[in-house]
């Protein structure tokens, strides 16, 4: 037997006990008719028992129906028991009393989902939701009422919030879907966030409050209500912590109410220009295990998984792309070590819970940032200590209860039986994985684009008329992102530059997102906002003749506004227009006579779709074409991996597969290391259709469609990095009802590499053991480097769906004398299906 067998097989039982689910260990029953959901100062309670809730928010919308059950079970074996979701108000009446719970908006369907996978379910209805979605859930006809003011002691706003809360809690009671019917409805939510903009509203706003607890509470669900990022909350309801550490930066005011985490945000929501948000498992998992060592009893992560913001569902310049960073990315695959780091967190807490819910409660410091916090019950023998140290870069060794302890940098370890370590929050062991991206073959079939343009519109053309440029929101009412200005004026030949090499400026101020201009039907260029400065200014060079010249521009609202106590007063369009550098001086265009046309025909006729594609007359397409439409069909790739479209060749618009919209792309908006902020577009597959999928992308600005590619995505490239300076102390343990079993010690650090089902390390990529550099799909050798450990992780890893590798100086024949060795462990393996007649 091999020295790497021989450790393999030592470690095997400790690596199957963290990877077997948590709730193998007692299996959760659900609720039934008449179950009585309440709680004390502890937690939440279901019918008089206390329970644990690791929850994940998944929205409904931002995923299609046939890919719900995937995401719920995966959620599961994250080791989640809730799944949390907002209530979509704009989604679900976009027109006043006229509703839509069809397809992706089927809430009623989605819930019975979560129940069929007996998990809980908490329903955030606010109607106000924020969640980087367009105006923050508020329907844009709300803006028309009368005297309104949005999330106010304001009766016109008050009187259709509580008209759409009433009607989505009686639809829930209809389907018997809360706790106390039978569902799996646990917890709801009134509001959302309301300390952000409380000041606004001053002393109303607490009246406001009031209004709304009372209101909630007058449905009668027979579960309790929520209030988030509060302190306290009106009556029964209980306030809720949203952020990133809130076992640190929160405090519960309602003593007699149990401290619940509704946001842990498991990264950062993108915007246009924003760089790649990241959160790493070691800082969440700390985040987590504070809060519950100071009493917390429910963490909701978000978001576990974010979707995609499809077709115009994305609020002002927030990415199509939702979350990406999440335990679950965009696509819904488990990004790793955040996935299992996390899941292996949930199991151990739920397999000891009893002295966690049930335990007398202790804390003390040991010493300057470090803190013990026991849960015990000496009568069941039950002991449950959170040992952490919150010092920034300073690792330590405390004492407690007479024994030493060692504990990382900002970091907690859990002790089991008050003595034992079974998880610390900066000890990863679990892989990580990387996407990479394969160009299907579909892209060159038949790869042949048509397209259809725009007419730039001339302000004889235009219906709306009017002196000055009209606000933009009112024109397009949230139907479209598009309203084309355009007006005329005439130029004598004394008015033009006399010097051939000065051209006059065409000067725009915009409260807009974007635009793009024409002079005389030639495009001139384009501009742009950002989320953090509102405005800019637009500015090009443009050629103007003698006689009538034409302005056309095309304003585009990159959603609408989600957050703020001037949501229903905010305006976009153009604030300014002049010609610059003309002989004659500044020409002010301002109050020239405008026309003003709302959409583009491409939408009007919904040309995207089957039954519009013919509405127009296509042609061969060419490169470069403003405000135009392009179209080709593609064949399904082969297999189930996820399918995206690179679209690094285009600049801006958005794209709809087979009538679907699929969201805005906006390549050309670069973040400050000069890489598109977005480039790659889910097209989830039951959009996809065998065969002859159509295509369609309307592209603003410039772009070649030719270079679209369609690929597919997976996380076949798994790694591990581990030091053997820093020995695992997590002991081998199961779980004997309440109580861990500890049954083995194994003090040698391991790394666990396991291929998605159904494929086999098919390759080892890269393995060096010394001091590798770089990250999982980035490695390179260091100073110090064993030139065999690849072929002793081939021996061991190729061909197998698993493995396991100890993290041994001795195994792979390394110099533990090389003077910058850290003693690490890097190995990058690639999964794959056994190849045909293999």
């Amino acid at each position: 037997m091999t020295a790497v067998r021989a450790a393999a097989v030592l470690v095997a039982a400790a690596a199957l006990a963290i990877l077997l689910p948590g709730w193998a260990a007692a299996a959760w029953t659900l609720t039934k008719k008449g179950t009585i959901v309440t709680y004390d100062a502890r937690s939440l309670m279901i019918d008089g028992k206390r329970d644990l809730f690791f929850s994940g928010a998944v929205h409904y919308p931002r995923s299609p129906p046939e890919l719900w059950p995937k995401l719920i079970q995966r959620a599961k074996e994250g080791g989640l028991n809730t799944i949390e979701t907002y209530v979509f108000w704009n989604a679900h009446e976009p027109e006043k009393g006229k509703y839509n719970f069809e397809g992706r908006l089927d809430l009623i369907k989605y819930l019975k989902v979560i129940q069929d996978h007996d998990m809980y379910a908490v329903v955030r209805i606010g109607p106000f939701i924020q969640a980087e979605w367009n105006h923050g859930g508020l329907p844009y006809w709300l803006r028309e009422i009368d005297r309104i003011i949005f999330r106010a002691n304001n009766d016109a706003y008050k009187k259709e919030m509580e008209r759409f809360v009433r009607f989505i809690v009686q639809k829930l009671k209809d389907a018997e879907l809360f706790a106390s019917q039978g569902g799996p409805i646990i917890l709801t939510q009134i509001e959302n966030e309301y300390g952000n903009i409380k000041k606004d509203h001053k002393i109303d706003g607490d009246k406001y409050l009031e209004w709304a607890a009372q209101m909630a509470l007058s449905t009668q669900t027979g579960v309790p209500w929520v209030m988030c990022k509060q302190s306290s909350a009106p009556g029964e309801v209980i306030p809720t912590c949203n952020g990133r550490h809130c076992g640190d930066t929160w405090t519960l005011r309602d003593k007699d109410k149990p401290m619940l985490w509704t946001e842990n945000w498991t990264a950062q929501f993108r915007a246009y220009g924003d760089q790649v948000a990241m959160r790493s498992a070691e800082d969440i998992a700390y985040a987590v295990l504070r809060f519950f060592a100071k009493g917390g009893s429910m963490v909701n992560y978000y978001m576990y998984h974010g979707g995609t913001n499809f077709g115009r569902t994305g609020a002002s310049y927030v990415l199509t792309g939702y979350y990406d960073e999440a335990p679950m990315d965009e696509y819904g695959m488990c990004k790793e070590p955040k996935f299992g780091h996390l899941r292996d967190l949930h199991n151990v807490i739920r397999s000891y819970q009893k002295a966690f819910l049930t335990g007398e409660h202790s804390s003390e410091m040991l010493g300057h940032g470090y803190e013990a916090h026991t849960f015990e019950l000496p009568e069941d023998k039950l002991c449950l200590s959170f040992l952490s140290n919150n010092n920034t870069g300073e690792d330590g060794t405390v004492i407690f209860r007479g024994e030493k302890h060692y504990v990382p940098s900002r970091s907690v370890s859990i002790l089991v039986g008050c003595k034992n370590v079974v998880y610390n929050t900066k000890r990863v062991f679990v892989q990580h994985s990387e996407r990479s991206f394969h160009t299907s073959e579909v892209t060159s079939k038949n790869n042949l684009w048509e397209m259809f343009s725009e007419a730039i519109p001339k302000y004889h053309t235009t219906k709306i008329r009017a002196k000055e440029p009209l606000e933009q929101y009112n024109q397009t009412k949230d139907a479209t992102d598009y309203l084309w200005y355009t007006t005329s004026f005439r130029l004598e030949s004394d008015d033009l530059p006399f010097r051939g090499d000065i051209r006059p400026v065409l000067q725009v101020r915009s409260s807009a997102h974007s635009m793009i201009g024409f002079a005389n039907d030639a495009f001139v260029g384009s501009g742009r906002g950002s989320k953090q400065v509102k405005g800019f200014m637009f500015e090009r060079p443009v050629d103007l003749k003698v006689g009538v010249n034409h302005i056309t521009l095309l304003s585009t609202a990159m959603g609408m506004k989600d957050s703020g106590g001037e949501l229903a007063e905010v305006k976009g369009g153009i604030q300014e227009c002049l010609i610059q550098g003309l002989n004659t001086g500044t020409l002010d265009l301002q109050v020239n006579g405008w026309g003003h046309k709302a959409a583009l025909d491409g939408e009007d006729k919904e040309i995207y779709s089957e039954k519009g594609v013919g509405k127009v007359q296509w042609k061969p397409a060419q490169n470069d074409m403003p405000t135009t439409w392009y179209k080709r069909y593609f064949d399904e790739p082969d297999g189930d991996d996820i399918v995206v479209l690179d679209m690094s060749s285009m600049s801006k618009g958005m794209i709809f597969v087979n009538g679907e919209g699929m969201g805005r792309y906006w390549v050309s908006y670069k973040t400050l290391a000069g890489t598109p902020s977005q480039a790659l577009y889910h097209i989830p597959r039951p959009f996809l259709k065998p065969k002859d999928n159509l295509l369609v992308v309307f592209e603003e600005e410039l772009g070649k469609p030719g270079g679209i590619l369609i690929q597919t995505v997976t996380r076949d490239d798994i790694c591990v990095l581990l030091s053997e300076h820093n020995p695992a102390q997590i002991k081998t343990w199961d779980t004997d009802g309440d109580k861990i079993k500890l049954i083995a010690e194994d003090h040698n650090t391991r790394g666990t590499l396991t291929c998605p089902p159904k494929k086999t390390i098919q390759e080892v990529v890269f393995a060096s053991f010394g001091n590798p550099e770089g990250m999982c799909g980035n490695f390179t050798v260091g100073t110090c480097h064993t030139p065999n450990a690849k072929q002793v992780v081939e021996k061991e890893c190729l061909g197998k769906p698993s493995c396991v590798l100890p993290v041994s100086h001795t195994v792979y024949g390394a110099d533990i004398n090389c003077q910058s060795t850290t003693a690490t462990l890097g190995v990058q393996v690639r999964c794959g299906s056994e190849k045909k007649g293999a």
